[in-house]
């Protein structure tokens, strides 16, 4: 009977250590295919700085240049962006400054907290375009693909790398360590632009003094009153919110908590914040509606 007993414990023991050099082999195969997968693919540029760049701080007059052309009611003229040889040549230029300097590369340079975070909200934009310019036409930005697409954008997002200040970075990694990380201010979701229907629209200028705090706040404001992103339905007893809401639902509700508000609505606390008088009105109407969010146009944010 003992022996037995102990033929069942040895076997119960094998399998379990069979169990776990399973699971291992499979953790391991699938840290090694998320690897591959997003392996980098940089984006490099072959132009010299624009004309007269100056020794000190960061000029992106050429960029904002450009945005001032071809930006239509914050959407983007791709075709005659792609279509023009010489604004290709200008967008480049200010591409291979960003490759030079970057606030972490040349401190220096960026001696004032928005001057930076300007620099790196602008990066994100131009690297965006130059994405979606360079693979014109592009229905969109989910359509570049990484080998194995496991998650919803992860070619364009996580695999795409550009330089800043030498160093070779992705969108995701630039919007989540660059700038996330270094402000608590969730206003900076509304002035990224991921090159989709959904986001919001594109600034042709960033102030990178005291200015920029005037225009996070108007970008923010525009963003939520603008009726597609956020609905209050009476009839369905529901608020329904851009998704830009959930996937950074921590960044506004952490937000709300630092100004000491209650956070009982989650995001829809925030949102109240900006809300112009006739939103703010309805939101006071809907205490105790449902929350939900609504799926993201990642159409390509064409002005044609």
């Amino acid at each position: 009977m003992s022996s037995n007993v102990e033929t069942v414990a040895a076997t119960a023991s094998t399998h379990w250590r069979y169990l776990v050099v399973a699971v291992m082999l499979l953790l391991l195969a699938a840290l090694g295919l998320w690897k591959l997968n997003t392996r980098a693919t940089l984006v490099t540029v072959d132009a010299e700085l624009p004309h007269n760049f100056p020794a000190e701080g960061f000029d992106h007059d050429s960029f904002e240049q450009l945005l001032s052309r071809f930006v239509v009611d914050g959407r983007v003229d791709y075709p005659g962006w792609h279509g023009d040889a010489a604004a290709r040549k200008r967008l480049d230029s200010y591409l291979a400054a960003l490759a030079a300097y970057s606030p972490d590369s040349h401190p220096e340079r960026f001696r004032k907290h928005n001057a930076a975070l300007a620099y790196w909200m602008y990066a994100y934009n131009a690297f965006v375009i130059k994405a979606i310019v360079d693979r014109w036409p592009l229905a969109r930005v989910t359509d570049v693909k990484a080998p194995v697409e496991v998650v919803r954008g992860l070619g364009f997002f996580y695999t795409l790398a550009f330089v800043v200040g030498g160093e070779p970075i992705t969108l995701y990694d630039l919007e989540h360590n660059k700038i996330i990380k270094r402000t608590s201010d969730p206003r900076v979701h509304f002035v990224l632009n991921c090159g989709s229907g959904g986001c919001p629209a594109i600034r042709p200028k960033l102030p990178t003094g005291e200015a920029l705090e005037t225009l996070l706040q108007q970008a923010a404001a525009d963003f939520v009153n603008e009726p597609r992103n956020v609905v209050v339905d009476h009839e369905h007893r529901e608020i329904r919110l851009s998704q830009i809401f959930e996937w950074y639902e921590d960044e506004f509700v952490n937000d709300v908590r630092r100004r000491r508000l209650p956070t009982t609505q989650g995001p829809v606390a925030w949102v109240r914040l900006v809300a112009g008088k006739r939103l703010l009105a309805e939101l006071n109407k809907a205490a105790d509606y449902e929350v939900r969010y609504v799926p993201y146009d990642w159409e390509v944010n064409n002005a044609h």
